[in-house]
């Protein structure tokens, strides 16, 4: 038998790898303030002030100590993915109540810090584009000239919303334009339109994927992960998208293309490696960011959503518990189970 994660190998407390955790995070939080706009930076502010409030409330009705279980930051990583992975331009209640949903239902309800069996960030998100699919497809055009205080009247409900403030993602772009065009739309065509897929994977995303990048490697140099789930991912993604990119250039995306949109670096690097939800042997964190890759690559290619990271991590969540059953090492002087 073994317990449960997450494991911690050396002399590090929660805060402080929670700290270190958005320190790494920073980096593709100000690409994304600078390119696509600095409405992030309030909607971060507002899932944070959620996510305490919400995690103040379950700590009291559980009679715990409040000052150090809200000081050990997991909330607050929580409240910083899900406004990374909602659209920035998404109304305040909307970044509430999925923060609320995360820390209160898929966190406390099973048990709180270290019980839950299923990523919160992601739970949200899955919660949310399924109940508000409008809502949580509201990105903002390509272009957009909206001042700072303009966005974050919208996000407060203080201006109306325009018509011209929404658009699609690059990944949903391309897989519309593909599914009009009905095979006779050649995908290099496609990504020429620098105006939305900027160099190779969306004008200003790819170098937000960059900062997740650097700082997944940051996070790794400080062994706070291992290499097992982002190589696995990263690898897995590089192989399915370059196999069919291969055979058919005209109508799948290259590599390239699918590692720089979407949540594909953000996923590998922070929310895939999460100790709780994901697996615990090496073998298995192997196994586990390989299932994410590979599902991740078929919901954005063949499924309804543009991006498959979230249902992705969810899925592979639930397979986890066997993985780690079926993927432990043998007991030291005894013979591996065949």
């Amino acid at each position: 038998m073994f317990a449960p994660a997450p494991f911690l190998l050396k002399d590090v407390s929660v805060s402080q790898v929670m700290t270190q955790v958005c320190i790494a995070l920073v980096p593709g939080i100000a690409a994304y303030a600078w390119l696509v706009g600095p409405a992030v930076l309030l909607q971060l502010l507002i899932a944070s002030l959620a996510a305490l409030v919400a995690e103040g409330l379950m700590l009291h009705l559980q009679r715990k100590p409040l000052a150090l279980f809200l000081s050990d930051g997991s909330a607050i990583v929580t409240a910083w993915l899900i406004a990374l992975t909602f659209p920035p331009l998404a109304p305040w209640w909307l970044v509430v109540t999925g923060t609320l949903f995360a820390i209160v239902v898929a966190k406390h309800l099973y048990g709180g810090l270290g019980q839950n069996p299923l990523n919160p960030a992601m739970v949200a998100f899955a919660v949310c584009i399924v109940a508000f699919p409008a809502l949580m497809s509201q990105w903002p055009s390509v272009g957009l000239q909206a001042g700072i205080v303009e966005q974050f009247n919208i996000i407060l409900g203080l201006a109306p919303r325009l018509d011209a403030l929404s658009g699609a993602t690059p990944l949903d772009a391309l897989k519309t334009a593909l599914k009009l065009g009905e095979g006779s739309t050649d995908v290099a065509q496609l990504l020429a339109n620098q105006d939305i897929y900027g160099n190779f994977a969306g004008r200003g995303w790819e170098w937000v994927a960059a900062g997740y990048l650097l700082g997944g490697l940051w996070l790794w140099q400080r062994k706070l992960i291992t290499w097992h789930v982002p190589l696995s991912f990263i690898g897995t993604m590089l192989l399915i998208s370059g196999a069919l990119w291969l055979y058919n250039p005209a109508h799948f995306a290259s590599p390239i293309f699918h590692l720089f949109s979407g949540g594909s670096m953000l996923g590998a690097f922070f929310i895939a490696t999460d100790p709780v939800s994901g697996c615990t042997t090496p073998r298995g964190k192997l196994i586990f960011g390989a299932g994410v890759g590979l599902l991740t690559y078929i919901i954005r290619v063949f499924g309804g959503y543009p991006d498959g990271v979230a249902f992705a991590v969810l899925l592979m969540n639930l397979s986890a518990p066997v993985i780690d059953l079926l993927t432990q090492p043998a007991i030291f002087g005894m013979k591996e189970k065949q």
